[in-house]
């Protein structure tokens, strides 16, 4: 008998919905019930990309849990500093991660490392633009693909990434090894313990979303830049009292 055919937008029969509910608002503090805002980023341009398709499985978790998602489309976004900031895929990359209150980050393994089209989205998005910082205190999970067998090389570097983009890297991550098994015909993970350790990820990202946002100022509020803005005006305050 053929199985009923499923949406591309729809979870597949093997999770178990009954045992995923949305998080809990009222357990995590957060007054606050709009749609936890979370932007996906992969790194590759393959028209059979793992990464993006893995990014569009934990998509679809996200989305049962009440998120609001984007995914980036690296496609056609310029290599730094080959064009200025006003590009518009640029800008779009720039706005959807000041958007976002959380992200998901998922790069293939390359060289033993994340991907070149991965680490170009990084690099567009700066520490500081003016006053805004677009990734400080924002939460983040990572993910990696392997064409064999598992290794952690590429979620160790995204962590560092992660840090230096002072964002709140969840504990969790996930690794899939021999992605190529991984997936069917209809671009859709298949029951696995790797796709169990997605939906763990995910169900851990929104949580933890939740926790910080509406707090992250206060987290990342800072000694040695409340001093630094301190002696600013102090001899600010010192430059007008000389004239």
């Amino acid at each position: 008998m053929n199985k009923p055919e499923q949406s591309p937008f729809s979870l597949p029969t093997h999770l178990d919905v009954g045992l995923l509910p949305t998080p809990a608002h009222e357990v995590l503090g957060d007054g606050d019930m709009h749609p936890p805002r979370i932007l996906l980023l992969y790194g590759s341009l393959r028209p059979q990309s793992f990464s993006r398709k893995l990014a569009l499985e934990a998509e679809r978790i996200l989305q049962h849990l009440g998120a609001e998602t984007r995914v980036f489309d690296p496609h056609d976004l310029p290599v730094l500093d080959s064009v200025d900031k006003s590009h518009p895929k640029v800008q779009q990359l720039r706005e959807w991660s000041q958007w976002s209150e959380g992200q998901v980050w998922v790069s293939p393994e390359r060289h033993g490392t994340i991907t070149g089209v991965f680490k170009n989205q990084i690099d567009w998005l700066p520490l500081e633009d003016g006053s805004v910082r677009p990734t400080q205190g924002k939460t983040l999970a990572v993910m990696q693909v392997n064409g064999g067998s598992q290794s952690f090389n590429v979620v160790n570097t995204l962590r560092v990434l992660g840090r230096w983009m002072r964002m709140v890297t969840i504990p969790n991550q996930s690794s899939v090894a021999k992605a190529w098994q991984e997936f069917d015909d209809n671009g859709r993970m298949k029951p696995s313990s790797y796709y169990d350790r997605v939906v763990d990820v995910m169900e851990e990202l929104m949580k933890f979303t939740l926790l910080v946002r509406g707090r992250s100022d206060y987290l990342v509020d800072r000694y040695s830049e409340r001093r630094g803005a301190e002696e600013a005006r102090r001899v600010s305050a010192a430059a007008s009292v000389a004239e």
